[in-house]
């Protein structure tokens, strides 16, 4: 989806200051009623994460839609091979469909996948891609940041390394620099911590050891401005503060179908015991993940209350951002930031992930109607009623 003013005001939003945060917000300029879909948004950049690929999770290299079908997907997250699928035709995986680049062996879901790769970003890679070459200073930098940053994964290196591939390819370089400029602004304190986040403690040396990789591998004229010490941590800053997490499963699509079509309540039991196994053989890593940059979705501000959620129902990196209550024209739009998990705990414990992962007091309209709580996280409160 283009973002300009004019394409943003005919979808029914806009992008403005936001009284609540000082900063941008996204804006309706219509009403919207729960369950209408407000935007669907491609986006800028978007990324497997690289323990995520390197642990075998199948995804388009491109769109990341999966690669295996349900069956295959659930006998690889349980470790067994006996489990049989029912009602095929609920699996979306056309493996038909399935094309692999020549030089490099990448796979895309799609011709059109591989043509936007290429035309994009792969033709500067091909040939650099992981499992390559390891002395290659790309997989010397993947490895050097799957070593820095273990699972769960919040970003992967790899994305920085597709923004410089399309600065490389891109001939309107100040349209998309200015893209990617809007997405966030930051000091050179907030860089440093957002960096910090990302790395660990010892981020000074591990920031200076990227960068390094990055140049020898992608240094070209196109990118030095990027490649200097100060643009290089402007670059991490970026993909840390507005990496969106993506998440799909052939899996869960098969499961949607079944459920949407009502093909067969019996299978109820079924998906129960699929996810115990899965849960019990590989824990919470269920689904190909990766992160990706939406020049939009990105406007908006966080808030422990949303009005508004975001998804990805065509099981790939498009964003679909959804009303969850009913928004009247100039409304703001809020989602969540927080999982299910963390949104559900006490406003202390939600604000100081919000400022330790995200680096903002979070002032949204139920941390001031919760104002009065103690100061403790929902795990000490835990423990005084266990004394």
């Amino acid at each position: 989806m283009a973002c300009s003013k004019e394409t943003l005001i005919n979808h029914g939003v806009k992008i403005c200051p936001s009284p609540q945060t000082q900063g941008r917000g996204l804006f309706t300029t219509r009403s919207f009623k729960i369950g209408d879909t407000i935007i669907e948004e491609q986006p800028l950049f978007s990324c497997q994460f690289s323990w995520n690929y390197a642990y075998g999770y199948s995804a388009c290299d491109f769109c990341m839609r999966p690669l295996e079908t349900a069956e295959e997907n659930v006998r690889r997250l349980t470790a067994n091979a006996d489990i049989i699928l029912p009602h095929p035709e609920c699996d979306e995986t056309d493996k038909s469909s399935h094309i692999i680049c020549s030089q490099c062996a990448v796979t895309y879901c799609s011709i059109e996948c591989k043509d936007h790769a290429w035309n994009q970003y792969h033709k500067t890679l091909c040939c650099n891609m992981l499992g390559g070459n390891p002395n290659h200073p790309l997989e010397k930098l993947n490895e050097a940041w799957k070593k820095m940053h273990y699972p769960p994964e919040t970003s992967t290196i790899m994305l920085l390394a597709r923004i410089l591939a399309t600065f490389i390819q891109r001939i309107d370089r100040e349209e998309l620099k200015c893209q990617l400029m809007s997405l966030c602004h930051h000091t050179a304190n907030e860089e440093d911590t957002i960096a910090h986040k990302l790395l660990g403690s010892e981020f000074e040396s591990q920031l200076e050891l990227l960068r390094d990789l990055s140049i020898k591998a992608l240094g070209r004229p196109e990118t030095d401005e990027f490649l200097t010490p100060q643009g290089f941590r402007s670059l991490i800053a970026l993909i840390g503060r507005n990496g969106q997490g993506i998440g799909t499963s052939a899996f869960s699509v098969w499961v949607r179908k079944v459920s949407e079509n009502d093909i067969d309540p019996t299978t109820d039991s079924l998906i129960d015991t699929i996810y115990q196994e899965m849960e019990k053989e590989s824990g919470d890593f269920l689904n190909n993940e990766g992160s990706a940059l939406f020049a939009v979705q990105s406007a908006c501000n966080h808030s422990c209350e949303p009005n508004s959620i975001s998804s990805f129902p065509f099981s790939n990196h498009t964003v679909a951002l959804v009303a969850s209550k009913d928004l009247q024209e100039g409304e703001e739009i809020f989602i969540s930031y927080l999982d299910e998990c963390v949104l559900s705990r006490s406003r202390h414990s939600r604000r100081k992930f919000l400022e330790e992962n995200y680096l903002f007091h979070c002032n949204c309209s139920r941390c001031q109607l919760e104002v009065d709580e103690p100061d403790m996280t929902s795990d000490d409160e835990e423990s005084m009623e266990d004394d």
